[in-house]
C-alpha cells in the first residue's frame, strides 16, 4: 500500500528524521493533526497522532536530536511537542509525544512555515503577516514544561505572505525566506546576549 493511501487528509509536507533506533516520518495535514509514522517491513504504520492544533496544521520541523518537533497551523500557534520516555515505556515499540509548549499570542495571522536550526537550536517561522519570527528556548528552561521567548521580529520581512523559512545548514543564523511576493530574501540572525 502507497503511504499517500495510508493518509487520511491531504498532505502538505513529508519529512523524515533518522535516529539510531528507528525511522520517522512526519505529516502535518488538513485534519489539524501531525502523524506520526514509522517503517514497518514494505509498508509504513501510523504510530502516533498529534492532536492540539484547531486547524490546518502547516508544516512541522523536527529539533537537531528528533526528540522534539515544532508545529505550526493556521490557528496562529507554535507548538512544541516532545517525545516522551518514561521507564514504563522502554520496552514500548512506539513512544510518546507530548505538547509540552504552546506559542500564541505572536502572530497575527497563519503560520505557514516553521524551521528549526539544528546549528543553534533557534526556530523561524513564516506568517501570513509578512513577517518572520524567531524563537528561542529560554536559559534554564524547565525541561519537562520548556519556555520559549521571540528573539527576533522582521515585520515587513516580504509585502505579501512569507510562505518559507530555512535555515542554512552549515552557516549558523543565516535563514532564507520567500515570499508570494515572488522574492527569496536572506538573513543573518544574530542571537541575542
Amino acid at each position: 500500500m502507497d503511504l499517500i493511501h495510508v493518509l487520511s487528509a491531504l498532505i502538505w509536507r513529508l519529512l523524515e528524521h533518522i535516529s539510531d533506533m528507528w525511522k520517522l516520518l512526519a505529516s502535518a495535514s488538513y485534519d489539524d493533526t501531525v502523524k506520526l509514522y514509522r517503517e514497518e517491513e514494505d509498508d509504513w504504520v501510523c504510530c502516533a497522532t498529534l492532536e492540539g492544533h484547531t486547524s490546518t496544521v502547516w508544516s512541522l520541523s523536527f529539533d537537531q536530536t528528533g526528540e522534539q518537533l515544532a508545529t505550526c497551523s493556521d490557528d496562529k500557534t507554535l507548538r512544541i511537542w516532545r517525545q516522551i520516555r518514561t521507564g514504563e515505556e522502554q520496552g514500548k515499540k512506539d513512544p510518546s509525544w507530548k505538547c509540552v509548549c504552546t506559542l500564541s499570542g505572536y502572530h497575527t495571522r497563519t503560520i505557514y512555515d516553521v524551521h528549526w536550526s539544528h546549528l543553534t537550536g533557534a526556530i523561524a517561522t513564516a506568517c501570513g503577516d509578512d513577517a518572520i519570527r524567531i524563537f528561542e528556548e529560554d536559559v534554564g528552561s524547565d525541561a519537562a514544561q520548556p519556555s520559549f521567548s521571540l528573539t527576533a521580529h522582521i515585520p515587513r520581512a516580504h509585502s505579501q505572505d512569507v510562505n518559507c523559512v530555512a535555515w542554512h545548514p552549515k552557516d549558523p543564523g543565516l535563514l532564507a525566506s520567500c515570499s508570494d511576493d515572488g522574492e527569496m530574501a536572506f538573513w543573518q540572525y544574530q542571537r541575542p546576549e
